[in-house]
Formats: C-alpha cells, sequence, structure tokens
C-alpha cells in the first residue's frame, strides 16, 4: 500500500441510520476520507431519497451526490432479528449516525447508555431540526422549514419576495457540522480512549450561518434588506447587463478598487473622486443614480469585453452560470476534479471533495444498490445463512 492509499479514517467502522440529505452528506464526507459506511436502509424501497427523481440516468440526483463510496444492508428494525443484528453489528463499530424522526432511535434501545454499555468507545451522532430538548425537540423540520425558521428566507430574495436557497441549504449545514463534530470526537476519542454523544440541530447549524444578518440586525436594527444577487450592503457588488444580453458579476470591495473600477473600466476618471460615490455607504444609498452610470458604459459592450475591462482593472468577477457551464466548467476540468464512479447502471462523473492533500488521495467507490451488502455483512457479523435465508423469508432484509 503506499502511501497515498493510507487515509486518514482507514479502519474507522461508520453505521448510520440515515435518509435524505443531512446524515448521508456527513457520511459520505467520512467515506470520502477511508471509512467503512454500512448504509441501514428499509427492506425493498430504500432510502426514500432514492425515489425523489430519475435525473441520473434513473437514479435520483440527490442520492448519488451523497451516497458513494457506501455499503447498503437493509434491515426492517421493527423485527427483533433485524434489530438484534444492527445491535450486533454496533458492538464493534466506531460511529452510529441517524437522523431517524424524533425518539425513534430511543424507542429501539438504541440510546447510548445502552450502546455505550457494551461499546464505550461508540461515538453516536443525533442529527434532527432542532435538538434533542427544548419545545420543538418534536417538531417535524425539512429544509425548507429550517431555512424559514433561521431567517434565511427573510434576507435571501428580492424586495417582494423572499426566496429559498437553490439547494438544501439546511441539510447541507447541518451535515458539514455533524461530519467535523464526528472528526472532533474521533480525536478526543485517541485522546480518552472514550466515546461520546454529539447532537447537531439543523436550525442551531443553519443559524450560525446567518451570523452576518443577524448581528447587522443587532439590538433591534433594521436587517440587511432583500436585494436579489446583489450584496445588501455595499455597491456595485451583483449583477450587471451586457450590451449582448450576458450578466457579469462584480464585486468592489473598498475605495482603491471603487478608483480602479472608474479609470479602468467605465473610463471616467472624474466619476472616482466624485462626493456622491466616494464612500460605500454613499454608493448604497444611490444605487438606481450608479446603477443607471454603469449600464450606460456596459451597454455599449459584449460580456467578454466588461470581464476583459474588469479583469484589466483587478475588479472580482464571475460569468452568471448555469448547471450546464458549471459541468463544463474550464477550471475544474484544468484542475482534474471529475472522476467517474460506479453505480449500479454504469459510471458517472463525480466531483472530487474540496481540498488537494498530498499524502492521501480520496475514496471514489460505487454507489450501492438497495441491500447489496446485506449477505455479506450479516455473515461477518456471525449470522448463519440458515439465519439470513430465515430473515430473508420474513422480510426482515
Amino acid at each position: 500500500m503506499t502511501s497515498k492509499q493510507v487515509r486518514p479514517l482507514d479502519g474507522i467502522t461508520v453505521v448510520s441510520l440515515e435518509h435524505a440529505i443531512a446524515a448521508p452528506f456527513c457520511t459520505r464526507q467520512l467515506a470520502d476520507l477511508g471509512a467503512r459506511v454500512i448504509k441501514i436502509e428499509r427492506p425493498g424501497l430504500g432510502d426514500f431519497a432514492r425515489a425523489y427523481d430519475k435525473q441520473v440516468n434513473g437514479l435520483c440526483s440527490h442520492f448519488v451526490w451523497v451516497n458513494r463510496s457506501k455499503e447498503s444492508l437493509t434491515l426492517d428494525l421493527k423485527q427483533a432479528s433485524a434489530l438484534a443484528a444492527l445491535k450486533t453489528l454496533l458492538k464493534t463499530a466506531d460511529v452510529l449516525v441517524q437522523n431517524l424522526a424524533p425518539g425513534a432511535a430511543a424507542r429501539m434501545g438504541l440510546t447510548a447508555e445502552a450502546l455505550q454499555k457494551e461499546n464505550p468507545q461508540l461515538i453516536l451522532c443525533d442529527i434532527s431540526g432542532y435538538g434533542n430538548d427544548g419545545p420543538y425537540r418534536d417538531k417535524k423540520a425539512y429544509d425548507l422549514l429550517i431555512q424559514s425558521e433561521a431567517g434565511f428566507l427573510s434576507v435571501t430574495g428580492t424586495p417582494e419576495t423572499p426566496s429559498k436557497s437553490g439547494n438544501s441549504i439546511a441539510d447541507i449545514a447541518a451535515g458539514m457540522y455533524a461530519y467535523t463534530n464526528i472528526l472532533a470526537a474521533l480525536l478526543q476519542r485517541g485522546k480518552t480512549g472514550k466515546g461520546s454523544v454529539i447532537d447537531i440541530s439543523m436550525l442551531e447549524s443553519l443559524s450560525e450561518w446567518m451570523s452576518f444578518p443577524m448581528y447587522y440586525a443587532f439590538d433591534g436594527a433594521e436587517p440587511p434588506p432583500r436585494n436579489g444577487a446583489s450584496h445588501a450592503t455595499i455597491y456595485p457588488y451583483g449583477p450587471f447587463k451586457a450590451g449582448d444580453g450576458g450578466t457579469v458579476m462584480l464585486g468592489l470591495q473598498n475605495e482603491r478598487e471603487w478608483v480602479q473600477f472608474c479609470e479602468v473600466v467605465l473610463e471616467n476618471v472624474a466619476l472616482g473622486k466624485d462626493e456622491r460615490f466616494n464612500q460605500n455607504f454613499k454608493r448604497n444609498e444611490k444605487r438606481d443614480e450608479l446603477l443607471a452610470i454603469i449600464d450606460a458604459c456596459f451597454s455599449k459592450l459584449t460580456t467578454e469585453q466588461v470581464i476583459a475591462k474588469l479583469e484589466a482593472a483587478q475588479i472580482a468577477n464571475a460569468r452568471l452560470n448555469d448547471m450546464a457551464g458549471l459541468w463544463k466548467h474550464d477550471q475544474l476540468k484544468a484542475r482534474n476534479r471529475w472522476v467517474d464512479v460506479d453505480t449500479p447502471v454504469g459510471q458517472i462523473p463525480a466531483l472530487l471533495p474540496p481540498g488537494l492533500n498530498d499524502s492521501y488521495e480520496y475514496r471514489m467507490d460505487a454507489i450501492p444498490a438497495v441491500g447489496e451488502h446485506t449477505h455479506t455483512i450479516l455473515s461477518e457479523i456471525g449470522l448463519s445463512e440458515k439465519q439470513i435465508q430465515g430473515m430473508a423469508k420474513s422480510q426482515a432484509i
């Protein structure tokens, strides 16, 4: 085995009672680092996220994103034989992740007290909408609902219409904090020899990401307004139309850049010293007036010409890309960020995880079919062929 094949979480076994996005996103990242992730699914249909859509050669777009490099074990945990098999598996596991409905794991006896009695080194991570206590503990939570509760919708969208994020941002936030907390718990276990319990709340995760607008509205102050794709408090910072119909994003962060923008891009040296616009708060207050000036210049230029001028002035900029453009992005291609992974319907491209590390390569293994590894895993934990066949007959697997 070469040094690049030794990954940080090699030898770590993660069992996950997971569905949808938050927990699967967390565990996929653990798998990226080499952990063995055993995904518990319902017999037959599996994770309900498998059926959200059929956009990827008949597979679900959500599912293929967050479930590569995992093993699928189907168990009907309402049946005693299946629950007993899970508890046996957890005796030697390193991590249990679950995002079942509030209280569901405890009702099956999967409490920290019971599981750590058998396996003191086990790390348990619960992911829920609102956390394991408090008045919202039992409230159902989906991504959009958490975006609403965390105030995300109040600052996102246009002045007339609040808008949700185009991706599952609350799930992603919770998955990221679950992932980093589990890594921290593994480091802590290395010092103490004992496992720990992690309580991840989607609300708390997204609320942390809301800290700028939250503090902007400190002590009853007015919150930042909804400004579509434009920055709420910095101007010019957002989308601007070019003469060929394209859209360019640009952002000015300081007064030096404002002067450069005026001189090189707008070719209007006097504007850089104009008292109406020589500080950000003034430009922010006079957005409409300044927009008319910028539009008058950009309307005579193509998208490429605008970008060329912005580059010459060293002003941060970007094209307003779409998904087709992202698939073909020159920078991702140049940095070799795409690899093929196996699925039940053939290979598909997948992005390597962010972060290049010269000491190991990420694990990029197959996306499993429902129950693909059930027989192998049950055999590993000591069940006989007769027992496994009996469980299959009773539809416990």
